[in-house]
């Protein structure tokens, strides 16, 4: 695993070991950031289900001002921040230790980008989204990444489904927060 572009390009990134354990692929990730690669410069991001923090990586990496790094295993964790060291870019992240949720029923700050990889089949995507709507400011973006199986909704409040990815056994689904557009309505 590696970053793929911007000031840490090539950068290589530990991850976890086991079976639980889902890196995206680099071809996943190129395609994510081709999609909202125009919304990356000076970027408030958060990254929910963290694991080894590549994408909000990945997200500093490409101009991203900041990243918030949420997971609730201590030890993933631990590979984040060993990861942005090696990237050099502690003074430009926060880690917190938490769950998803409890996180954004506390946090009052609002971001450009969030990416949410949660385990698969728990309906964790699904229970966030609804709060993760306050959190994202107009014309932000929520990048899901899940299980083909699961078909996330068309809309969850000011949120949009803004374009639909396949790739094999992963789907990514973008919204875009249309917050602004349904209030002048």
């Amino acid at each position: 695993m590696r970053v793929i572009a911007g000031s840490a390009k090539g950068r290589k990134l530990q991850t976890l070991e086991g079976v639980d354990v889902r890196p995206t692929t680099d071809k996943v990730k190129e395609a994510i950031f081709s999609a909202i690669q125009f919304d990356l410069y000076e970027a408030s991001v958060l990254d929910l289900f963290a694991g080894s923090g590549q994408m909000g990586i990945e997200a500093i990496s490409r101009g991203a001002n900041q990243a918030v790094f949420v997971d609730m295993s201590a030890r993933s964790l631990n590979i984040v921040r060993s990861n942005l060291s090696s990237a050099d870019m502690q003074d430009k992240a926060m880690c917190y230790q938490a769950d998803g949720k409890d996180f954004l029923k506390t946090d009052r700050n609002r971001y450009h980008i969030a990416f949410l990889d949660p385990p698969y089949g728990k309906g964790l995507i699904e229970e966030v989204l609804p709060t993760l709507a306050d959190r994202i400011v107009s014309g932000g973006k929520v990048v899901c990444e899940h299980e083909k199986e699961l078909v996330l909704p068309d809309a969850v409040g000011s949120l949009s489904v803004k374009k639909r990815y396949r790739y094999g056994k992963i789907n990514v689904t973008i919204y875009i927060n249309q917050e602004d557009e349904m209030q002048d309505e």
